[in-house]
């Protein structure tokens, strides 16, 4: 057996499979071109990789390790990480093992009988055949064109599942793929009030705003069908993972939202939703994955807004600004963000304002990860300002 990659996907493959020979695009040299040996591909391989192109035998590891386990798959462009925790937490007295992306490899727990797994687009392009009993996507969005080239392949990935479910097996996916055939129950939704009204789920039980509504909607669609009831108080008991809309207050009274968790344009314009008659200090930037970033830019113009730019993208960002007619900065990094709106609201009232990090894109120019991005973020606000959590 081979395996493509080195990273956590493949070390735990290779605790199973002591024989099994890993590689990346340093060892193109040594890697058989002509091999039929079955070869596992780690999802974070792009297909255009050369060591992709040239393997014969590719499976992804959905494939390689899913037969009999009953299985519920949670995917969707945002909200999949806390829409997977909320499922597990409201399922937690029934044996579920929770994996998959949201960082638990599939290897290290397929022997389980009953699995909830977080899945992403590149799994699911390299997956042929296995599929869930119960499918759960949430909206897919713009995200990922540096990997998968085009909007409409991103998308295919998603929808893909949907021809592999068989009669018995349960698909919630929002409305606009309603034409889509499938030999599983498909069941489609508008917004979290459309879900609600069809699961008879009463959304004034929930201790939730936007965009986490819907995650604990779902949570609740999924609890509904496995045991015919929903438990509004144990839902409520859920709490939301840092770096998701996580609000600080400053010893001015400013209120400063960690969200670094968005890394996509449309989970920056979930968030603005929340701040609509405020005047919104917004720290935008880093990696845009290939995105086109006009559709945030159009969005912006209905905010009061003011934007300081920080990554790799801040030229470009900063010339969508001005043809947008919006007020920014050239920070370029997180830092001198900071710093400019410290200065900038210091003797502002902090009931007028909003101070936002909310990027729009990827970490991993200036950071190791959006988590390492977020820490950072509050790490810099506290020593500025010596702040409380709430």
């Amino acid at each position: 057996m081979r395996i493509l990659g080195k990273g956590i996907t493949a070390k735990a493959i290779k605790e199973i499979f002591h024989n099994a020979k890993l590689y990346d695009d340093k060892d193109i040299d040594i890697f058989d071109k002509n091999s039929d040996e079955l070869t596992i591909v780690s999802p974070g391989i792009p297909p255009q990789n050369i060591l992709v192109k040239n393997t014969k035998n590719l499976i992804s590891e959905y494939d390689f390790f899913l037969n009999s386990q009953f299985s519920i798959w949670i995917s969707g462009t945002n909200g999949k990480t806390t829409t997977t925790q909320m499922i597990a937490h409201q399922l937690n007295n029934f044996d579920f093992k929770v994996g998959g992306n949201i960082g638990i490899p599939l290897a290290k727990i397929f022997k389980f009988k009953r699995l909830i797994l977080e899945t992403s687009s590149f799994m699911l392009h390299y997956t042929k055949k296995a599929k869930p009993n119960i499918y759960i996507l949430l909206p897919i969005t713009s995200d990922h064109l540096d990997w998968h080239r085009s909007f409409s392949e991103y998308e295919k990935s998603k929808l893909s599942v949907l021809d592999r479910l068989e009669e018995g097996d349960i698909a919630i996916i929002p409305k606009k793929y309603s034409q889509i055939k499938s030999d599983g129950y498909i069941i489609t939704y508008k917004d979290e009030q459309d879900l609600a009204k069809q699961f008879d789920i009463d959304l004034e039980k929930l201790n939730y705003e936007n965009p986490f509504r819907l995650d604990a909607t779902l949570a609740l669609a999924v609890e509904r069908i496995l045991t015919c009831k929903v438990d509004y108080k144990k839902i409520n008991t859920f709490v939301i993972d840092s770096h998701k809309l996580e609000k600080i207050v400053d010893r001015f009274g400013r209120v400063w939202v960690n969200d670094s968790k968005a890394t996509n344009i449309d989970a920056t314009i979930q968030a603005l939703k929340n701040y609509k008659e405020k005047y919104i200090c917004l720290i935008l930037g880093g990696v845009d994955k290939g995105v086109e970033m006009k559709p945030l830019f159009d969005e912006l113009k209905k905010y009061k807004v003011e934007l300081f730019l920080i990554g790799s993208n801040t030229d470009k960002l900063y010339s969508l600004a001005k043809e947008f007619n919006i007020l920014a900065t050239k920070s370029y990094d997180l830092k001198n963000a900071i710093n400019s709106i410290h200065s900038k609201t210091l003797n502002l009232n902090p009931k007028t304002f909003i101070i936002l990090f909310s990027p729009a894109c990827a970490s991993f120019d200036q950071f190791n990860s959006y988590k390492d991005r977020g820490e950072q973020f509050k790490k810099l606000v506290n020593i500025k300002n010596r702040l409380r959590i709430r």
